[in-house]
């Protein structure tokens, strides 16, 4: 349990303030790579323009990237950050090639460490084994953000993930013993069918494999993907603003207080977003959530 004088939600701004003394930023990479999942017809939801940095081009260099980033993206908030490997599925890259764009990264003096987003069905041994003494001997962060999205196997197969939770399972546990990496899994709530039991089962299912960290969208729909058609069709119900506050007030005190939170909703470019539009900041999501918590005397990790 969160002791009385720290924050009600342990976020990432947070821990990473109280780890290094300073705030700390992420920085977008692109290692130019198409999620092999596109050739299964991709993921229901997914529209790479909805969640791309923009100042990114993936073409650039990643020095240019990271010149850019730093320029762009930071505004001088942040001296620090770490690298966030976001795009695609970076590690359908050849290993070879992802570990040079790696290498180039942790190089940076600013650079504390590494955030690995991917599928679960994408983190081969091979690239473990390699990546795992070039962490030790810069004693740099390295954190696996799987997408795991839902523990339930229709799910799945309705966002058209073509991957199973077994594998999630799996990855976690092969990237635990493969070094000194922390694991994290991203989790949509508000999938299809799923009832507010079947969301809290799947976060429950991601902490008791002992992550480290958490990121949690609420599900949205992003114009001209299948989810778009879908919604069009009257077939998808989303969470109002109060719904989803009113749910994350039963999640959190689920998620233990070690398990660091990246984000508790999705953002969206406006001009792609279709629904659900809450009109709202998420500076001002953010103080609703926090006033509700002291209101009703709810923490992450108490129960």
């Amino acid at each position: 349990m969160l002791p009385p004088e720290s924050p009600l939600i342990n976020t990432f701004s947070h821990h990473y303030r109280q780890k290094y003394g300073e705030p700390v930023g992420k920085l977008p990479i692109d290692v130019d790579v198409v999620c092999p999942n596109r050739e299964q017809g991709g993921c229901i939801f997914c529209r790479p323009a909805s969640f791309t940095a923009g100042h990114l081009e993936a073409t650039d260099h990643v020095l240019q990237q990271m010149e850019r980033g730093k320029r762009h993206l930071l505004h001088g908030r942040f001296k620090r950050y770490l690298a966030y490997f976001q795009q695609e599925t970076c590690t359908a890259l050849p290993i070879d090639q992802l570990l040079a764009k790696i290498q180039m990264v942790l190089e940076d003096p600013d650079c504390l460490g590494l955030i690995i987003s991917t599928r679960p069905d994408y983190v081969p041994d091979p690239f473990l084994k390699e990546l795992s003494p070039l962490i030790g001997a810069t004693e740099k962060e390295c954190l696996f953000e799987l997408g795991m999205q839902t523990a339930h196997k229709h799910s799945l197969q309705l966002l058209n993930r073509n991957h199973t939770f077994a594998e999630v399972k799996d990855a976690l546990r092969r990237i635990k013993t493969a070094g000194p990496f922390e694991t994290g899994v991203h989790l949509i709530f508000g999938i299809p069918g799923e009832s507010e039991d079947n969301m809290l089962h799947s976060l429950t299912a991601a902490c008791d494999m002992g992550i480290d960290a958490l990121k949690i969208h609420h599900l949205q729909v992003i114009r001209d993907t299948p989810l778009h058609e879908m919604y069009t069709r009257g077939e998808v119900e989303l969470f109002t603003l109060e719904h989803y506050m009113a749910f994350l007030l039963r999640a959190l005190p689920r998620i233990p207080v070690r398990v660091v939170i990246h984000r508790l909703w999705a953002t969206s470019h406006p001009d792609l977003l279709v629904a659900p539009k809450w009109n709202i900041l998420a500076t001002q999501l953010s103080e609703e959530l926090l006033g509700r918590m002291r209101q009703q005397g709810v923490r992450q990790g108490t129960t």
